[in-house]
């Protein structure tokens, strides 16, 4: 049931759905019946649904204070080791990361079909939740040890490095071995980009996210958790928030 006022338990749905706002949580209620009232738009672009979850926020919030405090023990070693363009990329990294809203987001399969028919979970929700059906985004973002993040125009089939020559990366202060691949769906890995390592096949999504990692290794101590804990609260942001 669609909701005209506050209810005690609800899910808030925004996006491209015929029927946004709260929606009564049943008891046990899970995500097919969210979808069931929402309506998701058939045409919609799905594979960028995002599920944010109360009962995840201190966790990511405990993830964000992570980043800042190796970002600052980055900085801090770089200034150490004389290497100020890498002191001066954490410092504005961390800025960007303290514009970062916690969200609370679960990777899910929101696809109205797959939830009905069984292919993903359909899980239960909680009151307070919310679901995202964004419109799709026909870009690639590039980020992380780049003069400045930069929008490319997607290219089906192009791989995930062919990316970065659209962008002008700090060579000298990014990880030449490797990138993270963060997909709509709130997924993320990490994928080999130099000659000795180099994965094929890892191809972008529209609406994806590549971070250029932060080299790290020539400092003493290293913060080798940095990246991939990075790479996981970017892909909290991929979706609009809508509190």
């Amino acid at each position: 049931m669609l909701l005209t006022g506050i209810s005690e338990a609800a899910v808030i749905v925004s996006g491209d759905v015929a029927n946004p706002g709260p929606i009564e949580l049943p008891a046990g209620g899970r995500l097919r019946d969210v979808i069931g009232e929402a309506v998701p738009n058939a045409e919609g672009y799905w594979l960028a649904g995002v599920l944010l979850r109360q009962s995840l926020l201190e966790e990511q919030t405990r993830l964000k204070v992570g980043v800042l405090f190796d970002l600052d023990v980055l900085q801090r070693m770089a200034m150490l080791f004389d290497k100020p363009s890498r002191a001066a990329l954490a410092q504005r990294l961390a800025e960007q990361v303290r514009q970062m809203p916690v969200t609370g987001r679960q990777i899910a399969d929101l696809d109205p079909v797959a939830v009905e028919v069984g292919f993903a979970r359909n899980i239960r929700l909680d009151d307070g939740d919310q679901l995202i059906y964004p419109k799709r985004v026909d870009e690639v973002e590039v980020l992380g040890a780049v003069a400045e993040p930069c929008r490319l125009p997607y290219q089906p089939l192009q791989e995930a490095r062919e990316y970065l020559q659209g962008c002008t990366l700090l060579t000298a202060d990014a990880d030449a071995d490797y990138l993270w691949l963060i997909q709509p769906n709130g997924e993320s890995r990490r994928v080999g980009i130099a000659h000795w390592n180099r994965e094929s096949g890892q191809m972008p999504v529209a609406g994806s996210k590549i971070l250029v990692p932060v080299k790290n290794d020539d400092l003493d101590p290293p913060v080798p958790e940095l990246n991939q804990q990075l790479a996981e609260l970017i892909a909290t942001q991929l979706a609009e928030v809508v509190r």
